[in-house]
């Protein structure tokens, strides 16, 4: 069977068995131009009010189901990969297949989630708040918590917002959604280039905390590069690094409710 949308499955570091779901074009489109990125650059940035019309063809359901019922054991399945899905205004009619699809078969333990991961960029449009609230587990990227470090890092198209519409659309979708699960990524690096201040610093990592804490994410997930990055003058930080971080967050965000982890 030659694949149209879906991709593994695979051992996810922070997801288990996942089953990855593709729903944009066959480039990246993302409205980021991230150093790290893992899947190279994006040629063309774009703004988080640009919609791509791919809604799903009748070959997504029988896909999904013609391998889902191959790992009873799965425990996600996840939209994502070539870019920032929420750009297709079709998101909530893949979501629905899935979740049928999902619920028409058997599972050796719970159903998987039905998850998302999205660079947060986009939230701040209600109608885009409205389709992703509907996903069971959701993980917004906030690697940046200064306006200046996500110039920096994220490289966001002219139109992106802010770090505090993008921290208000958060927490936003956090009240909207509150029998599902958010998860706020942040991924750390640093940086070889003298001329280049990466997202490692004493203000951002702090300023983060701040931000984690207005937010109230169910978890935090702190990680670093783990593949070959879009750009030569980044690297992981190390495992000293993260727990460095991670004390660092959990002291000032104080809060046993929201859980915080490093990978």
């Amino acid at each position: 069977m030659t694949r149209e949308y879906t991709y593994g499955p695979f051992n996810s570091r922070r997801l288990g068995l996942s089953l990855g779901v593709d729903i944009l074009p066959n480039y990246k489109l993302c409205t980021y131009n991230c150093v790290y990125c893992e899947i190279g650059p994006t040629y063309q940035v774009v703004s988080p009010e640009d919609r791509i019309k791919a809604p799903p063809s009748l070959k997504f359901r029988r896909e999904l189901k013609d391998i889902l019922k191959y790992v009873p054991h799965l425990d996600s399945i996840t939209f994502g990969y070539n870019g920032e899905p929420t750009l297709n205004d079709s998101l909530l009619d893949f979501y629905k297949v899935a979740f049928d699809v999902r619920n028409e078969l058997k599972w050796d333990k719970d159903p998987p989630l039905i998850t998302l991961f999205t660079n947060s960029s986009t939230l701040y449009l209600e109608e885009v708040r409205e389709r992703v609230k509907h996903f069971d587990f959701v993980l917004a990227k906030l690697d940046a918590a200064t306006d200046k470090d996500l110039r920096r890092t994220n490289r966001p198209h002219k139109n992106c917002p802010d770090i505090d519409t993008i921290t208000n659309s958060l927490v936003k979708l956090r009240k909207e959604m509150p029998n599902k699960k958010l998860a706020i990524q942040s991924l750390i690096s640093k940086s070889h280039r003298d001329n280049f201040s990466s997202n490692n610093n004493k203000e951002n990592i702090e300023q983060l905390a701040y931000l984690i804490k207005k937010i109230n994410p169910n978890i935090v997930q702190l990680y670093s590069i783990a593949r070959i990055p879009s750009e030569y003058f980044v690297y992981a930080i190390d495992e000293n690094r993260k727990r460095e971080i991670v004390k660092i967050l959990r002291e000032l965000i104080n809060n046993d409710n929201i859980e915080i982890n490093y990978y």
